[in-house]
């Protein structure tokens, strides 16, 4: 074996081994999709209160990211990322004593324990995807990345969804004719418990992956090394990681992106049965979106950097998602939900991009700036909450388009001139 072709296989093995982890956090986190319609018929939820799954979710993104930062900086991005794996494994159990008592609390109690691990795996695995490589194939990487982690995602609400949600109309229908307040609440109670077993099995899977990283042979990278600028100048290093334009921008944008992301993904099936679709078909629509978004995942490992920019392929994601955005709020039944869809198409290479961009230059700053951009994921908390507020009085047409439409737009300005390099005094 050449040096060449050694020096390719140890490059592979970090890849593969980040690819687990973004299929495994993938899988947790778009279940999602599916346990919002099933907690607001076991719970006895509104729409609103169904979307609090998002925000108990990503909200711990926005409280743990930053001191996920400082565990990195004692932990290293190994034994950090196993760290939070455990985590993760204890949130899937906490829905052991949730499903035995119909506790929608207890179950946001358990998400957002989950949404701590992630905020700590997240934290650690996408700066090290981003620069284990060259930053300007790093949306190529992160495009990987992103298969792994929507096909998981189109996975598990189908396996999600045949587990707890199987007959989930019937259930719901009977519910309703159901007098006696104790077979009622023995109804839904039995159909609570469905999630036991599926994530007892999660919690498991969480737990043998953080030994398996804590003795795998991932390497160590440095992110203490000088910050260079767009001109591949070496840049004087900075006393504050707010001086540097490209993150400040950033942060909103991802805050921007995962919120339409979230809004595509998760609240499509809301969004469906607002539109008079049944539960029976709303349930795997979080799957039509990422699937879009592999297909754009592939487009992307294709195309760049050979083709096109991160940064232009940014542009022209945000350009499709108004496009598909307006398709959406202009058509009805299938179709608007057939345009949401595709939203995943445009979605797919935002992060990809945004991330890259917005973390190249730091240097020493690098974890910290990581740490910022992961709280930007409490986008996908307050993003769906809005447009349920929108969606009582407006209805759900008008309250997507409003959404969905100003977060594109900034998307696209980022793109063309936001994500640009500059050290503000």
């Amino acid at each position: 074996m050449n040096s060449s072709t050694s020096s390719a296989a140890k490059g592979l093995g970090p890849v593969a081994i980040i690819g687990i982890l973004f299929f495994v956090f993938g899988f947790v986190t778009w279940l999602n999709g599916t346990l919002i319609p099933f907690l607001q018929l076991a719970c006895e939820l509104s729409t609103a209160q169904a979307l609090l799954v998002t925000f108990a979710f990503y909200m711990a993104y926005f409280f743990l990211a930053i001191p996920s930062s400082y565990i990195l900086k004692m932990t290293g991005f190994k034994k950090g990322m196993a760290v939070g794996l455990m985590v993760m494994a204890v949130g899937a159990l906490v829905f052991v004593p949730a499903a035995y008592m119909r506790s929608f609390p207890l179950f946001l109690s358990g998400l957002f324990v989950q949404g701590m691990g992630l905020a700590l795996l997240q934290t650690a695995s996408n700066p090290y995807i981003t620069i284990v490589g060259p930053i300007e194939s790093a949306a190529k990487r992160i495009s990987i990345m992103g298969i792994c982690n929507k096909a998981a995602g189109a996975l598990s609400p189908i396996v999600l969804g045949a587990l707890v949600l199987n007959g989930a109309q019937e259930i719901e229908d009977k519910a309703k004719t159901i007098t006696d307040p104790l077979r009622h609440s023995l109804l839904l109670s039995e159909l609570a418990q469905r999630v036991i077993l599926p994530y007892v099995v999660i919690a498991a899977v969480l737990l043998i992956l953080a030994l398996l990283i804590i003795f795998s042979t991932l390497p160590e990278i440095d992110t203490d090394s000088d910050e260079i600028g767009d001109d591949g100048v070496t840049v004087a290093p900075k006393k504050n990681v707010f001086s540097y334009r490209n993150l400040n921008l950033g942060i909103l944008c991802l805050f921007l992106y995962v919120g339409v992301e979230v809004m595509a993904g998760d609240v499509i099936g809301p969004y469906g049965q607002s539109l008079g679709l049944s539960l029976n078909q709303t349930k795997i629509f979080t799957s039509y979106t990422l699937i879009a978004m592999v297909v754009g995942y592939i487009i992307g490992i294709v195309c760049i950097p050979k083709y096109i920019s991160q940064q232009r392929a940014l542009m022209v994601s945000a350009v499709t998602g108004v496009v598909f955005t307006l398709g959406a709020y202009l058509s009805v039944g299938f179709t608007s939900i057939f345009f949401i869809a595709l939203l995943g198409l445009s979605n797919s290479l935002m992060w990809p991009a945004i991330f890259p961009l917005a973390i190249k230059g730091l240097g020493r700053f690098t974890k910290i700036g990581s740490a910022l951009l992961v709280m930007g994921i409490s986008g996908g908390a307050i993003i769906p909450q809005i447009y349920a507020a929108f969606e009582r009085s407006a209805g759900p047409h008008s309250a997507f388009l409003w959404c969905m439409l100003p977060c594109y737009l900034y998307i696209l300005y980022y793109g063309a001139q936001g994500h640009i390099t500059k050290i503000t005094k």
